[in-house]
């Protein structure tokens, strides 16, 4: 069967300590998170970085310290995906310029965020051009069948490049948001038309459950602290990678296995 591409969010853009006291928020404590969540068979992080007060942050410099961080520790190739996530914070100009100044090897990008501005639809275009020239490979965050056809539509315009792209299929909200269900999978998957490398994340403690199903119909994975702070049998999770863990031993008894980094850099083309 086919390997899984397991992604670790581990913080997200939301949480605090007071939500889970080892939730990673400095540089050093990302690294370390980063490297224990590789250990336990994640071949890519997802990145947000916070400004002195806490608050999710878009600061070019702090990622670049984060990635520095994490590299020196001996990581050189595990996957650093940085989100240009707006959290009503940035609009695209500033996503944009984010990603222009850290030249990440990768990134995410919510449809929905990115072309919200029609003034700047152009400059979007250009943006993505450039960053596919540039080898960068590309997640596009999608939260619903709309999205999957917004995608689909600015594709076939030739604004979205798909040589560097993959989609993320976002399962369940924040807060009072509806549930996550492996079942919601199957609406993303009816409503595309073109068949790129996916993966899903969602929140929630079915977390788990989704993410296998995800893997058993040929997907990837993106899970962690941003999106579920318990295992599956609802207690909660030391660190992100006690949930690599539980989930790389709940699919090898499947027949499924994780990929190994180099695997994981030929799939994205990095």
């Amino acid at each position: 069967m086919r390997p899984i591409l397991i992604m670790s969010a581990i913080n997200g853009a939301r949480r605090t300590k007071a939500d889970h006291p080892a939730l990673p928020l400095s540089p050093a404590d990302i690294a370390t998170e980063s490297l224990r969540c590789a250990e336990a068979g994640a071949s890519a992080i997802h990145l947000h970085v916070r400004d002195d007060e806490g608050r999710h942050s878009l600061d070019a410099g702090r990622y670049a310290e984060a990635i520095a961080e994490i590299r020196q520790r001996g990581a050189r190739d595990l996957i650093l995906q940085v989100t240009t996530e707006a959290v009503g914070l940035y609009g695209p100009a500033e996503q944009m310029a984010m990603v222009r100044t850290v030249r990440p090897e990768a990134f995410s990008v919510a449809v929905r965020e990115l072309f919200s501005d029609p003034a700047l639809a152009c400059e979007a275009t250009a943006f993505l051009a450039d960053c596919a020239a540039g080898g960068m490979a590309v997640q596009y965050i999608l939260y619903d069948g709309a999205d999957v056809q917004r995608f689909d539509a600015l594709a076939e315009a030739g604004q979205i490049p798909l040589a560097n792209a993959t989609q993320l299929f976002v399962l369940g909200r924040y807060g009072d948001g509806p549930p996550s269900t492996p079942a919601a999978i199957l609406g993303f998957l009816s409503a595309r038309r073109h068949m790129l490398d996916w993966s899903v994340c969602a929140f929630g403690p079915t977390e788990s459950a989704c993410c296998m199903a995800a893997a058993l119909l040929g997907g990837d994975v993106r899970m962690g602290f941003e999106n579920n702070l318990h295992l599956p049998d609802g207690r909660l999770a030391p660190d992100n990678a006690a949930l690599v863990t539980h989930f790389v031993a709940a699919a090898r008894a499947l027949g499924l296995r994780p990929l190994e980094l180099a695997e994981a850099r030929a799939r994205l083309g990095l």
